[in-house]
């Protein structure tokens, strides 16, 4: 029998082809602020995508040039330093390369007795050092915000169900579970609460005062409440960084609170937990290192390629005995590759991607210092363009900055609420479609807005200012045409 395997039949042409991709890769970073941000795709590459599964083979460097005609030429566009819109990241060349020597060394981290777990986990303590929790912390590196945070919910549950919920389900559960959160947090945690099966009806939405954090004292009302009914309180979700204006709840009362009414403390941290790095702005999250579990994504403030979030959980008993399950295909042994622990014990996939390679290698090179800085520096850049904004006599900040992300109107007066919605949203839509930024926008307290999120180490002032001058000049032949 002929065998076949899938490496290259001519090894001297996959090294030229791939010296190729990577300097085409190289340059399409490096040239990233020449093109436009965003451009809407040709019916003719659209169609591109709808062919039939290939059934014969293609040559390498004919796949790689229709790769760089469709793909790299139409991108989401989050890497561009106008690139403003969902909460991303903007990725680096470093951990590009890393992803790819991830892809080659080609580890499961499911676990195992091998150098990638180890990495694995140091990455995890790094991450929970950052962040302040305690040495005994354990974690989870997974595909992002909305597992890490499902990961720290279903701790809680399985601390307050008052049953054996692993092995009897939640109808066994002798009282309803309530967890708490402000009525800004973000959507993931409903699906955390149908996932668990809870039901969307037992995360409590509090309200969140002026400022858009979490009104405690009404928290304490709501709790107390639900107890007097029979209800059991559960958990408390605190948001360092609100996902519609970046507020950010008082950790520090609500870790007083929690640990008065013997509640778990969850933080999501998706978008501010890693201010705690942050020089000029690490007190804005303090009492985040007294949470018991904490969700965070380094494919945001850290830049990493997507994906890669981290569940912090500060007791890893109550973190294994949510998850752990070693049937007898993975049972640990004394000796050989599987002398170690099984890192899915500590999460949902058994399968898992060799995502902290790309973390490592970039805190490696920067050092945990200078994503400080960058920290420091977009929460600046944030506050800069909410000062143009307001020196605008037509553009109105809609909400308080608190960290990074702006949230304003073209408002050029006498118009109805109706009609300026309608009009900013073509506003953003010209931006995209233009190539010269691209925002998303967003209903806080039933008020539309644009929505700038600054978490972009390559936006410099003066694509700000850029953003203000085409605003109003859209804005403004828009009214002039109505």
């Amino acid at each position: 029998m002929d065998y076949e395997n899938l490496d290259p039949q001519d090894w001297n042409a996959m090294r030229r082809l791939a010296h190729q991709v990577t300097d085409a890769a190289i340059e399409h970073t490096r040239d990233v602020r020449n093109r436009p941000v965003w451009r809407e795709m040709p019916d003719s590459i659209r169609i591109g995508f709808t062919s039939r599964v290939p059934e014969d083979p293609t040559p390498l460097s004919q796949i790689v040039a229709e790769v760089n005609d469709t793909v790299m030429a139409y991108p989401m566009g989050n890497i561009h330093p106008r690139f403003w819109a969902w909460y991303m990241g903007t990725s680096n060349v470093t951990g590009a390369l890393a992803d790819f020597m991830a892809a080659i060394q080609g580890s499961n981290l499911g676990g195992g007795n091998h150098a990638a777990a180890l990495m694995d986990g140091q990455v995890v303590q790094w991450l929970r050092e950052m962040i302040g929790l305690p040495e005994s912390t354990s974690g989870s590196l997974v595909s992002g915000g909305s597992v890490a945070n499902l990961i720290g919910l279903t701790v809680a549950r399985n601390r307050h169900a008052g049953c054996d919920v692993r092995e009897e389900g939640v109808a066994a559960m002798p009282k309803p579970l309530r967890y708490y959160g402000s009525d800004q947090l973000h959507s993931c945690h409903q699906q955390a609460m149908e996932t668990l099966g809870l039901g969307n009806h037992a995360l409590v939405r509090v309200p969140s005062k002026s400022d858009m954090s979490m009104d405690v004292d009404v928290l304490r009302s709501l709790v107390a409440q639900h107890r007097s009914e029979g209800l059991r309180p559960a958990c408390v979700i605190a948001t360092a960084g609100t996902v519609n204006t970046g507020a950010i709840d008082d950790l520090e009362s609500i870790a007083e609170f929690c640990e008065e009414q013997g509640l778990s403390f969850h933080v999501d941290g998706c978008i501010g937990a890693l201010i705690a790095i942050a020089p000029n702005n690490r007190w804005r999250v303090a009492g985040i290192e007294r949470a018991d579990s904490v969700a965070l994504d380094p494919h945001k403030w850290l830049h990493a390629p997507f994906e890669v979030g981290c569940a912090l959980v500060r007791d890893k008993s109550a973190h294994l005995k949510a998850f752990s399950l070693s049937p007898e295909y993975l049972k640990p042994a004394a000796r050989g590759l599987a002398a170690a622990p099984f890192l899915h014990d500590y999460g949902i996939q058994t399968s898992r991607g060799f995502r902290a390679l790309k973390v490592w290698m970039s805190l490696r090179e920067h050092g945990v210092k200078k994503f400080g800085r960058l920290i420091d520096q977009d929460i600046a850049k944030a506050a800069y363009l909410s000062a143009l904004i307001e020196q605008a006599t037509q553009l109105r900040l809609l909400f308080p900055t608190s960290i990074n992300i702006v949230c304003f109107l073209f408002d050029p007066g006498g118009r109805s609420k109706d009609e300026l919605k309608a009009l900013n949203t073509e506003i953003m839509l010209r931006l995209q479609e233009e190539g010269t930024a691209v925002l998303s926008d967003t209903t806080v307290h039933a008020s539309h807005c644009l929505r700038a999120a600054i978490n972009n180490h390559r936006t410099l002032p003066e694509d700000l200012h850029l953003l203000v001058a085409e605003t109003l000049r859209i804005g403004n032949s828009l009214i002039g045409d109505g």
